[in-house]
């Protein structure tokens, strides 16, 4: 696969997935068409290579015979990104205004979310128990930022955003009546009647796209961490001649802590390196066994250096665009690097020819977490942290090189031909 089309298929997917359901949706489909067995529903994890789906996630494997007991290769991402989600009863009233209510999900760029315009995106759960995704063909709210001439200051002392009041989102005009759930029905083609729960969050409409002068920057939303899923499970489908069972794990929940039947603190990802070594063969005492000699790398993005705040790094790790990947360290376990879980990571990239650049916070700026701990924690794997370098983190629209993709799904191939 040429870097163009490499590039074109991540975009394709960041466009196509507005909700961490969505990129279920679209990896699963993609599975199918590389010959992999969709196990959701299987008592049974015998497939040799097959994933299984579980809301928001997914955990997709290629297990060569008795491959088991070499121990797993697992690389973990996470499928959810910050953002406005839609409150259960949001329909507010104001003026001739119909509005809806949100609630923040993670920790997003406030900001940014003004003045975009704003698709509606989820999943409802209808009577018979099925799911049935959707998403808006087309902008249908708005969050309008305050004038500058009500709001004086707003250059020099900043924006100041009371997150209950002034995110109200604009979507109608008309004194239609029109409700929320109703208009979420006619997008589902089904009756309000029908819809037992559901699941609705804002998007920015606008398309992923190449920008810079020399075509070298990835401007989307959702980048953080939809670019670690396309790399992981783009690996996954590449390398198909491996010795050890290789493993990507999407989870969802991650922006808000993992703590979910979906998250990496919850057990999906154990019962189902339990339920493949089950299908194998192997005793509880063998399953262990294949644990300790497993090796995880949890693939989340990493902070470039900012071109207009160069202080906010220590200089000597200061990742940058196009540079290759990043391996993230704190010594306070925010990262579950370690000396023993980066040499494996290292190997695949000098295999692949993938340079490697170091990312550490400075000590009086706090970093970020990832699944990493949790994970290693949980399943007591060794876990190195990884993720290629990105601008405007949490950010509505976020950018990142169009090189460092491709740099961490040939890392990741290379990990997986061991």
């Amino acid at each position: 696969m040429s870097d163009s089309v490499a590039i074109a298929s991540l975009m394709a997917q960041l466009d196509a997935s507005p909700t961490a359901h969505h990129v279920v949706d679209w990896w699963r489909l993609k599975l199918i068409e590389a010959g992999f067995s969709d196990c959701t529903v299987q008592d049974s994890l015998s497939a040799e290579q097959g994933f299984v789906c579980r809301g928001g996630a997914i955990i997709a494997w290629r297990t060569p015979p008795k491959s088991p007991q070499s121990g797993f290769r697992i690389v973990g991402a996470h499928t959810d990104s910050p953002g406005l989600h839609i409150k259960p009863k949001p329909d507010k009233q104001h003026a001739n205004m119909s509005l809806l209510g949100v609630e923040i999900y993670g920790g997003p760029l406030l900001n940014s979310w003004l003045d975009r315009d704003l698709g509606i995106a989820g999943h409802v759960i209808l009577q018979d128990g099925s799911t049935r995704l959707f998403s808006s063909d087309q902008p249908v709210a708005r969050i309008s930022q305050l004038a500058i001439h009500l709001d004086r200051d707003v250059n020099d002392k900043g924006l100041v955003l009371d997150r209950h009041q002034h995110l109200n989102a604009l979507w109608l005009t008309q004194d239609n009546h029109n409700s929320f759930d109703q208009w979420l029905a006619k997008q589902c083609d089904t009756n309000p009647s029908q819809i037992r729960a559901s699941s609705s969050q804002f998007f920015d409409t606008q398309r992923a796209a190449i920008i810079g002068a020399d075509n070298s920057l990835l401007a989307s939303g959702r980048i953080d961490n939809q670019a670690s899923c396309w790399a992981a499970m783009s690996a996954l489908i590449e390398q198909a001649d491996t010795k050890s069972p290789s493993i990507v794990a999407l989870f969802d929940h991650e922006e808000v802590g993992s703590s979910s039947a979906t998250g990496a603190a919850g057990p999906l990802l154990e019962h189902v390196l339990e339920r493949l070594c089950i299908a194998a063969g192997y005793s509880r005492q063998e399953f262990i066994t294949a644990l300790s000699k497993s090796h995880c790398i949890s693939a989340d993005n990493a902070h470039a250096v900012h071109h207009n705040y160069p202080e906010r790094h220590d200089a000597n790790h200061a990742p940058l665009v196009n540079q290759g990947v990043v391996i993230k360290s704190n010594v306070g376990q925010r990262y579950a690097t370690s000396s023993n879980s980066i040499a494996p990571f290292i190997d695949a990239c000098e295999k692949a020819q993938v340079p490697v650049q170091h990312f550490a916070s400075r000590n009086n700026i706090a970093c970020g977490s990832t699944i990493g701990p949790i994970t290693a924690t949980r399943l007591g794997i060794d876990t190195v942290d990884v993720g290629i370098p990105q601008l405007s983190m949490h950010s509505s629209r976020e950018v990142c090189g169009t090189q460092d993709p491709i740099h961490l799904r040939d890392a990741l191939v290379a990990y997986f031909a061991r």
